[in-house]
């Protein structure tokens, strides 16, 4: 049985099928709106989650499933002390696919080795989010026509950024990929992924703490917040949240055909002014990211089963 835990458990021949399908759910919804009827999703989030709970539960609905939810350790089990693998157990009697986000790194992987339903990583920690990196990649195809060769902009959080790692991973599969990467030092990109990923790929990549000389450069900016619950000290957290704020007059310096894209949500690092120019493409994102996993869940249920 298949499970996604990591963007690198797709292949790029999958990647490329999902944002197919994703296209034709586009094109033709109500072909799609009744394959999973009968079927129920499970969204078990024990981290706060409102864009990817309510993303997953509107992709099965729209697939003519239902939904069992549960939003938060407290009002769950897990308050009691029920591990992850007893709590994967029990929710595969109830559903046929689960969808899982938790702030300790590897609870998913924990999960899918006690689920006898797939299970989908809706985010563990700092390690990796892939349903937001599959929603990434049809907006940057949707909008550049493309994966690969591309100059690529991250900027603020990258050490603690979940999306920032598990994009990276999956655009250095495409070929012609390069990586702009701008932080604070303290947030620097982990050296784990640079010499995991970067690396031995020969991707070609550079690191500054310069947004604006790197904006004219870039065929995407990928901005993220300074995440204050990964920080241990709230006084390094004040004083790195506002290292880069993207504004109108700093987008006059990029490209006319520039993405900027964020898993949001957002705090103070992208101006509101910016959301109406033609370039800002986070909302997008956002509706991309419900096909996607409706595709996503198509590819799972038919894997295990459950739907012809």
């Amino acid at each position: 049985m298949k499970h996604i835990i990591d963007i690198l458990d797709l292949s790029v021949s999958e990647i490329d099928a999902l944002i197919s399908t994703a296209q034709d759910i586009i094109a033709q919804p109500k072909e799609y709106a009744e394959l999973c009827r009968g079927l129920k999703l499970a969204t078990l989030f024990f981290e706060p989650s409102t864009r990817t709970r309510l993303s997953f539960e509107a992709a099965m609905y729209e697939l003519g499933g239902n939904v069992l939810s549960v939003t938060g350790a407290a009002t769950s089990s897990a308050s009691k002390g029920e591990s992850v693998a007893d709590t994967a157990k029990v929710v595969s009697c109830y559903a046929d696919i689960i969808a899982i986000r938790h702030p300790k790194e590897g609870a998913a992987l924990v999960a899918a080795q006690n689920a006898s339903i797939p299970v989908i990583n809706a985010g563990d920690g700092g390690h990796c989010h892939p349903t937001q990196t599959l929603a990434d990649l049809c907006t940057i195809y949707r909008e550049k026509g493309r994966l690969s060769d591309l100059t690529v902009g991250f900027c603020g959080d990258l050490k603690f950024g979940r999306t920032v790692h598990s994009l990276i991973n999956a655009l250095s599969r495409y070929s012609g990929v390069s990586f702009v990467l701008i932080s604070p030092e303290e947030l620097k990109l982990p050296s784990y992924v640079k010499d995991g990923v970067l690396k031995p790929n020969g991707i070609t990549y550079r690191q500054t703490t310069d947004l604006e000389a790197a904006l004219p450069g870039l065929d995407l900016l990928y901005m993220t917040r300074v995440q204050r619950e990964r920080f241990f000290n709230e006084e390094d957290y004040l004083r790195l949240k506002d290292s880069y704020i993207l504004t109108p007059d700093k987008l006059r310096l990029a490209g006319p055909d520039m993405c900027v894209l964020h898993p949001l949500p957002r705090v103070n690092e992208i101006s509101v002014a910016v959301d109406n120019d033609p370039r800002a493409c986070y909302f997008k994102q956002v509706l991309n990211g419900k096909y996607m996993r409706m595709a996503l869940m198509l590819m799972l249920l038919k894997d295990a089963g459950r739907i012809g």
